[in-house]
Parts: structure tokens; sequence; C-alpha cells
């Protein structure tokens, strides 16, 4: 029988999970051993079991980010191949999602071509950060946000956040030991909106590096509460060094809001080139 290549949308609440790639165990580990050829609990491995389960076959399962632990997900894109191309989609993707658990669900699976990659197809994409300003936290929902009480000069942060708009290196926000030669990235927009007690700080762009949006939050937060000038955003930049920004916000903030891929024609052209994944 023919291949066929799905691509998925995929949403999934990080707090249970050790982030998006599957990982085996090491030596490190202190939660419950998996089965034997097993890795420990991420978004990965949960998905690729349970869609196993439905084909009845191994799958090589690939996404476009590798978000970290407690890090969540409203359009993760991810793609396999499978033979089974006679289960309607709709039904396979209801099979697929009756195996999952409620934190992660399937929103979307249709067929792609076979230049298709969750990978190399990404063009664009947009992450944000939420965070529950009020002087007390929500015990119902605490694993979904960052709690800051402090008042906020939202206009200075807004106005700290126009700055990375552009072309630059961003190796002040990126985590040390990201792995990562080429540290210039595209940030398309970056945007702060409040309606008390929400702030949201949207970024978007061409892709990240390792923990820098999570950079950009905790400098912005830093620049509300009138420790950094709005304007130091631009000598940030240039300093090219970790310890020029400011803190790293915690993960239980952050949502990978959604992914924009390439068409057919553009997938190829850009298939020597593999768009550099973020954390």
């Amino acid at each position: 029988m023919s291949t066929q290549r799905y691509k998925l949308t995929i949403a999934y609440r990080g707090t249970n999970y050790y982030g998006w790639q599957t990982q085996g165990v090491n030596p490190t580990w202190k939660g419950p051993m998996p089965p034997q050829g097993q890795g420990i609990p991420t978004i990965q491995e949960i998905l690729k079991r349970s869609i196993e389960k439905v084909v009845l076959h191994k799958v090589a399962l690939v996404g476009s980010s590798r978000t970290d632990t407690g890090v969540h997900a409203k359009g993760q894109v991810a793609h396999f191949d499978t033979d089974k191309t006679m289960i309607p989609i709709d039904k396979l993707r209801q099979a697929v999602n009756a195996k999952l658990p409620g934190d992660i669900l399937v929103r979307a699976i249709e067929p792609a071509d076979e230049y298709f990659d969750a990978i190399r197809s990404t063009v664009r994409k947009r992450y944000q950060y939420v965070i529950w300003n009020a002087p007390d936290r929500s015990p119902f929902f605490n694993d979904l946000y960052w709690h800051r009480w402090q008042t906020l000069d939202i206009a200075a942060m807004q106005s700290a956040a126009a700055q990375f708009v552009g072309t630059h290196d961003f190796a002040s926000f990126a985590k040390p030991g990201h792995g990562r030669a080429n540290t210039v990235r595209t940030v398309f927009d970056c945007s702060v909106s409040y309606r008390v007690p929400r702030l949201v700080i949207g970024v978007e762009g061409n892709g990240f590096l390792w923990n820098m949006v999570r950079i950009i939050v905790g400098t912005l937060m830093e620049v509300g509460q009138g420790r950094v000038p709005t304007e130091a955003m631009t000598e940030m930049i240039a300093a090219k060094d970790r310890t020029a920004a400011g803190l790293t916000a915690p993960p239980q903030g952050l949502y990978l809001q959604w992914i924009q891929t390439a068409d057919r024609s553009n997938a190829t052209a850009k298939s020597d080139e593999i768009p550099p994944q973020d954390e």
C-alpha cells in the first residue's frame, strides 16, 4: 500500500510532561521507571505511542518546536507517515485522541505531500506568555501563568517590546549551551497587552533560541518594575552576552500559540536549510 504523510496540529497542557522531545531515562531520573523501550513522559513520547496503537506500526513523529518542561501549546505542528490510508481522517483523529490523556489533544489531522516537513517547512511561529498581575494568585490554575503582584508600567513595557522587532543577533537572549552556531533571528512582532489581571506578551518570529521568549519576558518585566530603562533593549541586543539581559521567566506561563508552514514550492526551495528549533 502507498504511504501517506499526515500533518497534525496539537494542543497540550505541559504541566505533567518533560517537554516535547522524547527522552530516555537518565541517571538523575527519580520518577516511575517507564516500560522497556519507552522514555520518560514527554508529549512526543505519549503522542507517538497513541498513534502507533491506532495504525498498528511504529512511526517517526517529527515536531516543529521542542517546547521545554512545563510549557504549553495551542498549535504545535508535527508529521508522521503511515500506509494505513484507508482510515478516514476524522476517524483517525478521533481514534488517536481516544488513546491520549485528557491534557493532550490532536486538534487537526490533514494529508500532506512528501515535501512537507514539520521542521523544514516552518516559516513563522508565535508564542504567548501569560502573567497574572494581581495581589493574590489564583489557586485554580497557577500552573498556567506566572504570578506577579507588583504594579507594572505597561507603557514602558510596550515601548521596550517594540525594540525587539527586526532581524537581530539574539545571543544575549539565549540560554548558555543552546548549541546554535547562528543566533540571528527575525522577530516580526513583540506586543504587550493588559486587561486586569491578565498581562499577555506575544512574540512572533521565524524561529527562537533556547529560552529566548522567556528571557525577553523576564527582561520586559524588569522594565515594567522600573529596574531597567526602556532604551536598554538596544544595548542588550548589541552586547551579544547573556549576562547583559534580564532574568528568565518560568516555563508555566509560556504557550506555543501557532505555527505557520510553507506551501509545497517554498518547502522544496528550503529543503537544504533546517530552521532553528526553539526551547
